[in-house]
């Protein structure tokens, strides 16, 4: 996790975490703690406060803009994986918070 990201967790609390199920502890391999899904699709879940506004997942842990902490962040999903701390959609939610905008990734 990024510097920026520990004082940030704005896209933890601004979009939903949907992943194939298959990367929860419900299957082989996995490792998202399936307790903290719910199901969206036959073969998709969402991290649970993430499927309703306001955006909150349960596993952020902290206050956003001030210092947070992802409490599954070694076991996190794909999608969490994947996201750049200054792109775009890091920036817009940061925006949604009233943060100011980050550096694109580099």
């Amino acid at each position: 996790m990024s510097e920026a990201c520990q004082s940030c967790g704005a896209c933890c609390a601004s979009y939903r975490v949907s992943f194939y199920w298959g990367e929860t502890d419900a299957a082989p391999g996995g490792t998202v703690p399936a307790h903290l899904t719910i199901p969206v699709t036959p073969h998709h879940v969402a991290m649970r406060g993430t499927e309703h506004k306001p955006v909150h997942c349960v596993a952020l842990q902290g206050t956003v803009g001030v210092a947070v902490g992802c409490s599954i962040y070694a076991a996190r999903s794909s999608t969490c994986r994947e996201f750049d701390a200054g792109d775009e959609r890091c920036n817009d939610a940061r925006w949604r918070h009233g943060l100011p905008a980050l550096s694109a990734p580099g």
